[in-house]
């Protein structure tokens, strides 16, 4: 793991505590980092509060004002009061669900997902705004309030319907990610066996469709012969939501560098994920082998579960999870920049939808970001390329789908169908 250099001048005695951070920042860095983002929204790709609410507080929006509302079984990484902590000026929110839902099931929570998403945003109206476009998202930051929009987080959640698509963009949904862990009926995921080498005649309908109706295509979780032809078949810049550098961290659910290199031509943006587990290759190593040893405490002690998790304590504490800090964060948003360039990256943090203990000192807490961008300034970068990064990149790639969606006005709703299942044989 690349740390970043920790020497400082004798003028770095001088610090501010950054709110609910155990890091600090120079107060001229402090200065900039604000000057910046109060000019340039600050938006974030992905974070997953909807899923929180649904799985632990029975759909309830409440007690997210701030911090000191308390929220359990786990802690929250969200909050209103750490969101204008961070600067964070534009949202997507995930509308998640597992990707084991098919079909109509699939829409109906869908929908449930999008109604927590307008309820969150209706129960705070001094911090968050639901937003349509690009300009949107200038408009609200301007008013010192969040720009909130959806993100579908798999397309098993459209259940084979281009209807059930059209009407999550006009809900509020402006990108959908493809696939999600799994394979579905026409796209590869990054983290299942492939069944069509990326998209299926389908699939490729989707992705038109997407451009049509003016939805980002986002491919953070599907295989790299996804991208590929996602990015093929696309009129308009792809995102990659919640992603890494797949050349730093060889999780099957970061970018590899022959599709970075794509991203100059299709104009489309990787948002930089938190979790330590896409970040870290010493974490990966680590969290693979600690795998192996539970499967191999299972088959040892079967039906002695408090053996096997007495056992399973001892490993832990033998062998301590890598950490990682902020600057491996800023080596993966350089990595991108080295391969596609300034114009090609952006944030997506995954918090509330990665473990609270297994993101960068810091980092676990959407007041975060200004950690990062104050690493980048000890680097080098200018505020040119740091607004670029903050939310200049995704403003674009908005902006450029909106155009695609404008040029497609004469083009009529596609009425593509997933091809029959092919019925089992009858056995003899």
């Amino acid at each position: 793991m690349k740390l970043a250099c920790r020497s400082v001048a004798a003028a770095a005695l001088l610090l501010v505590a950054s709110p609910a951070l155990s890091q600090s920042i120079l107060p001229d860095v402090q200065k900039r980092i604000d000057r910046i983002l109060k000019k340039t929204p600050l938006i974030d790709g992905h974070n997953d509060v909807p899923e929180q609410v649904r799985e632990n507080w029975k759909m309830s929006v409440e007690g997210l004002a701030s911090g000191s509302d308390k929220r359990q079984p786990n802690p929250m990484m969200t909050d209103m009061e750490r969101l204008h902590q961070g600067h964070v000026g534009g949202q997507f929110w995930s509308v998640y669900i597992d990707a084991a839902v098919h079909g109509d099931e699939a829409i109906r929570q869908t929908l449930e997902q999008i109604d927590i998403v307008t309820r969150l945003v209706k129960a705070y109206p001094n911090d968050l705004e639901l937003a349509s476009t690009a300009d949107d998202f200038e408009r609200i930051h301007r008013k010192g309030k969040i720009a909130s929009v959806m993100g579908v987080e798999g397309g098993h959640q459209i259940g084979g319907s281009m209807a059930a698509l059209r009407q999550y963009y006009r809900l509020g949904a402006r990108y959908m990610t493809l696939t999600h862990f799994a394979t579905n009926d026409w796209a590869d995921s990054a983290t299942d066996d492939p069944k069509y080498g990326g998209l299926s005649p389908f699939g490729v309908e989707v992705v038109k469709e997407m451009n049509r109706i003016g939805m980002l295509v986002d491919l953070a979780h599907v295989s790299p012969d996804t991208m590929k032809d996602a990015i093929e078949a696309s009129k308009a810049p792809v995102i990659f939501s919640h992603s890494n550098a797949r050349a730093l961290s060889d999780h099957p659910r970061n970018v590899p560098d022959d599709v970075l290199a794509m991203l100059p031509s299709n104009g489309g943006v990787v948002m930089v994920n938190f979790y330590t587990g896409y970040l870290s290759e010493p974490f990966r190593q680590w969290n693979a082998t600690r795998a192996a040893e539970e499967a191999r405490q299972k088959t040892l002690l079967t039906g002695q579960p408090d053996k096997r998790e007495a056992a399973m304590k001892a490993w832990d504490a033998a062998h301590p999870a890598p950490t990682a800090d902020v600057g491996l964060i800023a080596d993966h948003i350089e990595h991108i920049v080295k391969v596609a360039g300034h114009d090609h990256v952006g944030l997506g943090g995954d918090l509330d939808g990665i473990p609270y203990d297994q993101s960068p000192a810091g980092m676990n807490s959407v007041s975060g970001y200004p950690l990062i961008f104050a690493e980048l300034i000890r680097r080098g970068w200018n505020d040119k390329d740091l607004a670029k990064l903050a939310g200049g990149n995704i403003l674009r790639v908005l902006r450029q789908a909106e155009a695609v969606s404008a040029s497609m006005k004469d083009v009529p709703p596609s009425l593509a169908t997933l091809p029959a299942a092919t019925p089992a044989p009858k056995s003899e």
